[in-house]
């Protein structure tokens, strides 16, 4: 299973986020910025793969100065991988 972690630098910017993925039906989690981005708030937004397009509309729309990227997490026979999927 492959999970998506939206990285902002802002709180504002993450909950917004969040408040809107949300709306439109996604589960959505708050978890703690992967040491990969090497930046943050230090809390990102953690979802399913599936709705990865949905969430590039609301970025795309919705004016997030503070975002700063979205990484993948895979985990295979117990091992995590991680990469950045966009942008």
């Amino acid at each position: 299973m492959i999970k998506c972690i939206a990285v902002f630098r802002s709180k504002t910017d993450l909950f917004t986020f969040i408040n809107a993925l949300k709306y439109n039906g996604a589960i959505v989690e708050t978890v703690a910025t992967p040491k990969e981005a090497h930046i943050g708030c230090g809390l990102s937004a953690k979802f399913d793969e599936r709705h990865f397009s949905l969430a590039l509309r609301i970025l795309k729309h919705g004016g997030f100065d503070g975002f700063y990227g979205i990484y993948k997490v895979k985990r295979v026979d117990g091992r995590v991988s991680t990469f950045r999927a966009y942008p």
